[in-house]
Formats: C-alpha cells, structure tokens, sequence
C-alpha cells in the first residue's frame, strides 16, 4: 500500500470506530467484562479521541507531510510492547508504525488485548495483504527495533533484551497541575477530567496537585462530584477504602468527598482514588522544577488547558520522543 492508501484505510477505520456495527458493539463489550477498569463510558471516550484527534484526513496528511513520508521507505519490522492502562493505549504506535510504511510485530498486554486485536481483523477484512505487516505475538524476536512501554521495572527488562537494536523504551510517568486559586468553577470541573478521567490510570491524568498556601478546597471538592458515582464503582471503591484505611490508621490528614482522596504528599505518582498535592509560594520556582522532571508527561494548568489531558493529538508523543522521526531513521 502506497501512502495515501495506509491514509485512506485509517479514514475507513475512524469511520468503523464511530458505527453502531453489532461485532464492533459487542467487541467493546467483550473488552469490558474481560477488565473491569474499561467502563464503557471509558472506551467510547478512547476510541472518540482517536477518531476524532488521530483519523481525520486533513490531519493524518498534514502529519504526513510534516515528516516529508513517501513511498520509498525500507520496510523493517518494528517491535511493539504495548501497555494496558486504558483502552487502546498503544493506537498511537501502532498508527505510527503504519502510516509510517513499516511492519510491526505487536505483543499485547492482557489487560488490553481485545479492542486492538479486533481493529487489526478489521483491516485484515478490507486489505487481507496486511496479514504480513501487522502480526501479533508473544515473544517478539526477530525485530529490527523495538517499541516497548511499561513500567520503571519492565523497563530494565527491556533495555536488556532491545538495548542493542534501535528502540524507544518508556517508563513510569504521571500529570500535574498548576492552580493559581483564581480558577473558574468550569475549570475546576475540566480539572476533574484530568484527574478521574480512566479512573486515573493513565499517564496523562493528574495525580498530583500544586496549589498557592492558604488555598481553598471547597470549590474544588465541590467540582469533584462530577465523579461521584465511582463510589458505586466495585473495583474504586476498593481502593477508596484501602487508601481511606491507611490514612486513618497513620494518622495522616485528608480531605475527602466521598469519592477522592486528598493528601498533601510530595510524591507525583497517587495511588487510584487519591491526588496528592503540595502548596508553593512562588509559582515559577514550580515551573522551572517541574519542567525538567522526567517523570511528568503533562503540567495541566500551564503548557495544558483544563481538561486537554487526555485529549492527546498525533503530535503528542508519550515521553517527548518523536516516534514517528525514530521510525523514519531506521
């Protein structure tokens, strides 16, 4: 396939990701009782950002032309360890590695291992020579460079196995947000967003808090009711507990209502149903720390508007690496 082909085959798809197709219907479904994490509500926003952000025409052409692609690329065979936070977390990749006219070979995590699987049969069903550029596998050997995402832990693994081929390999990494005290109760509720949005398990939500001393609470506990109803939510309520358990028994201040936790705790990573949060005097001291912080993926509230966090464009790669620019010097 050409380029403008791999373009118009992503067009078809955002297309099929917007149907009330039955097989799609119930893949998502599928998805759902397979991880308890992946509400609905939660996958039709995934698949909504990437329709939307990722497979329109205008945009997958401009990027296209932002990197010079043509059709005379050397196919290699990419390797792609793809996370399981949230719903379709490796799209991005996989969009990469196509659009980019190279192979890939995919291991999925478990956690997320349906709707991807799914869109890929899909494409097999409207161009069956992609059986040979998209395959799927456990062990990925063989590969010319490697993708892998997973955690400070997995990481070592991967730079042990993939660190002598070319490769990106990402790492633990969380959202902040600057508040000045000043923000509107909109904003407050887009802040909600930021933080609740996939239950808080991606690396673009918000797990930690900067906010001016003597900042008041109420209003944004008040705007964080937009998410009450994960109390009702089994699998969030179980950790609400535990967490809730733990600050009691160490004595350990919070504020709470009903549904988050928050803790001033100068730790960026929060568990799930807590944001931590710190106070500063001087706004800019803040900045400048935070900006060379290699665990932070987005500061919401300064380089990001209130409620864009997980509202990521093809321009957004995940720890600042150009990926689409390593796939092109293979």
């Amino acid at each position: 396939m050409n380029l403008t082909e791999r373009i118009d085959l992503m067009i078809r798809l955002g297309n099929y990701l917007q149907s009330d197709n039955e097989t799609w219907l119930i893949t998502k479904q599928k998805a759902f009782e397979k991880n308890g994490w992946f509400t609905p509500e939660f996958i039709a926003l995934a698949v909504n950002n990437i329709v939307t952000e990722f497979l329109q025409k205008d945009k997958l052409e401009r990027w296209a032309r932002s990197y010079y692609l043509d059709d005379n690329i050397i196919p290699k065979n990419v390797g792609i360890v793809m996370a399981g936070n949230i719903p379709v977390v490796g799209f991005h990749d996989f969009l990469s590695v196509f659009i980019a006219g190279h192979k890939q070979t995919i291991k999925l995590s478990s956690k997320d291992d349906v709707l991807l699987k799914h869109i890929a049969d899909k494409l097999f069903e409207w161009q069956p020579s992609l059986h040979s550029c998209i395959l799927f596998g456990d062990m990925l050997k063989g590969c010319d460079a490697y993708i892998a995402t997973g955690s400070n832990n997995t990481a070592r693994y991967f730079e042990y196995y993939f660190g002598r081929y070319p490769n990106i390999i990402r790492r633990n990494r969380t959202s902040v947000a600057i508040l000045t005290g000043n923000e509107t109760a909109d904003q407050l509720k887009l802040l909600a967003d930021d933080v609740h949005v996939y239950f808080g398990l991606g690396c673009r939500n918000v797990t930690k808090m900067y906010v001016p001393v003597g900042y008041d609470f109420v209003p944004l506990l008040h705007a964080f009711k937009k998410y009450s109803y994960f109390s009702d939510h089994t699998k969030y309520r179980n950790n609400y507990d535990y967490n809730l358990a733990l600050l009691i028994m160490n004595n350990v201040y919070y504020m709470t209502n009903e549904s988050i936790l928050l803790v001033d705790n100068e730790q960026l990573f929060s568990p799930i149903s807590q944001l931590n949060y710190s106070f500063y005097t001087d706004v800019n001291d803040i900045k400048q720390k935070l900006e060379s912080d290699e665990n932070i993926q987005c500061i919401v509230g300064d380089k990001i508007a209130f409620g864009q966090g997980q509202q990521p464009s093809l321009y957004s790669y995940a720890d600042g690496m150009d990926t689409m620019q390593f796939l092109l010097s293979l």
